[in-house]
């Protein structure tokens, strides 16, 4: 035993010194794992919202099947707070920045750093089209598209009598201005037509939410009793409207067009209590970030806006959708 020690010696030493050469593998790289390619900072319009947490969550699962790790904020309609989540992206070095600004033109000076920062911005749902800032691309729905398809909506809801009709706005959101501004273009070309005429009577702040949306609607039922339908820019200020018309006992004389397609949305269509929706597809787009990002990533030059279009969606539609009660 003894003469065969310092050879054995010799031997564990050798074992040990090339194995100190070799140093393991981080898990990150074994075989079959998902190598961390960076972060991505998403700050979205508001996370109360359905259809923005829709969009936040798949982004979040996307993105972690391709090896991202994502951020998600909520910029709570806020574009003071929105500036500052960017901000800290920027300072944590994310890999690309995904936002809906709060405010599609007071965003502007915190997306210039970023730009600075060599820091890719995508931007979702809500566009920014505003000169001296570079968006890699803009994913959204066909906002103006959708407006129209709102527009006919009404149209057909109202009948051959026509009448008198509301708009609950979110005006400083620039997906908003598109969906009013198709909406308007139909109802406009609908009155040049010589048919019944359907007149804007007033266009009221909503806030794109519940309590706006009921206010708004009250307020338009004082200044015009006999009001036929509403159209509002998303389903919560339609579901806020909704409300303020079963509290003033109107519900059955004025119609309700929303926009957005969420499960409440789409469950109150079925109830009768909303006549129909474009619906937007939150999961396509949060999908499409991803994608762009990753096309990004590898060089491949983008579209500057990718529009992904609505379809209208009436009681007939929710009375075959397998998700509703």
């Amino acid at each position: 035993m003894k003469k065969h020690l310092p050879a054995f010696l010799f031997c564990l030493a050798a074992v040990l010194l090339t194995s100190c050469d070799k140093p393991a593998q981080p898990a990150s790289t074994q075989p079959g794992a998902v190598s961390t390619k960076g972060t991505i900072g998403v700050s979205l319009l508001t996370l109360d919202n359905p259809f923005f947490k829709t969009i936040g969550d798949t982004i979040a699962a996307e993105g972690s099947k391709h090896g991202y790790t994502t951020m998600l904020v909520s910029g709570d309609k806020d574009v003071a707070k929105q500036g500052n989540q960017i901000k800290d992206f920027i300072v944590k070095k994310v890999s690309a920045i995904v936002l809906s600004p709060c405010d599609s033109k007071s965003i502007l000076p915190v997306i210039q750093e970023a730009n600075a920062a060599g820091i890719p911005v995508f931007t979702v749902d809500i566009p920014c089209n505003e000169p001296g800032v570079k968006i890699a691309t803009q994913i959204a729905t066909d906002n103006l598209g959708g407006g129209k398809e709102a527009g006919l909506a009404m149209i057909e809801a109202l009948g051959e009598a026509g009448g008198k009709i509301a708009v609950l706005h979110f005006k400083q959101v620039e997906s908003c201005q598109l969906r009013v501004r198709g909406f308007t273009d139909v109802i406009n070309a609908h009155n040049a037509s010589g048919k019944a005429r359907i007149d804007i009577v007033a266009e009221l702040e909503s806030g794109g939410a519940k309590d706006a949306g009921f206010k708004a609607a009250e307020d338009v039922l004082q200044s015009h009793a006999d009001l036929r339908g509403i159209f509002a820019i998303n389903d919560p200020a339609a579901l806020g409207a909704r409300a303020a018309l079963e509290k003033a006992g109107k519900a059955q004389q004025v119609l309700l067009i929303g926009f957005d397609g969420q499960p409440e949305g789409k469950q109150a269509i079925k109830d009768g209590k909303i006549y129909a929706d474009p619906i937007q597809f939150p999961d396509k787009m949060g999908a499409q970030i991803v994608d762009s990002i990753l096309r990004h990533s590898k060089g491949e030059s983008l579209p500057p806006q990718i529009l992904i279009p609505t379809s209208l969606y009436r009681k007939a539609d929710a009375e075959k959708d397998p998700s509703l009660k």
